[in-house]
């Protein structure tokens, strides 16, 4: 039996359209914030895909340029990077690459116990609890002077309710339920092309 390469036409073409979806969707993110801090990111489906599609490098290239895209927006520039230029830049490339990469990682776990539709879903689901968790964990070692601008007497209340709250339901939400369907799609339009 031939064993496939990792880098084939199909995967690098499929891979520079995720990158370019990746960078619109983030685009569109960066100034649609219906709310303060809020803003609507469907980034991280194409971080999930790719990760679920192709692994941990894909998973982890597509979080990389996610969280560049997100270093680049006018809210960020503003609201983190005036206070730590450091903590913004390791925060924005940290927590969308390891949701990334750690997606990716459960999926291959997954295909190897032949269980690709239930891996297709804990991954979809795992990208945006990591990617809030790292957010939250940055936000208490470099942020904490806007965490008590928010809420001087309740830093818990300030971060989940202030910063995450929202917006981490509507990426959960919208990850966990378009994801698993992209890539039922994209697998039976992949399958039939090689037919």
């Amino acid at each position: 039996m031939e064993k496939r390469r990792f880098f084939n036409t199909r995967m690098i073409a499929t891979v520079g359209v995720l990158t370019a979806i990746e960078i619109v969707l983030q685009v569109i993110g960066n100034y649609v914030a219906p709310g303060g801090f809020t803003s609507l990111n469907f980034s991280l489906i194409i971080i999930s895909l790719g990760a679920i599609l192709y692994g941990p490098v894909v998973g982890g290239f597509l979080g990389f340029v996610s969280g560049t895209m997100t270093i680049l927006a006018p809210s960020t520039l503003s609201y983190f990077y005036s206070i730590s230029p450091l903590g913004t830049i390791l925060t924005c490339l940290l927590k969308t690459t390891l949701a990334g990469v750690l997606a990716g990682l459960i999926m291959m776990i997954f295909k190897k116990y032949d269980k690709k539709t239930a891996g297709s879903i804990v991954a979809s689901i795992l990208v945006p609890i990591i990617n809030t968790g790292v957010f939250a964990i940055f936000c208490l070692v470099f942020f904490m002077d806007r965490l008590t601008e928010i809420n001087p007497n309740n830093i818990a209340s300030a971060l989940f309710l202030g910063m995450i709250g929202f917006n981490f339901i509507f990426e959960i939400l919208t990850t966990s339920i378009v994801t698993p369907s992209l890539t039922k799609i994209m697998e039976h339009v992949s399958t039939n092309k090689e037919d």
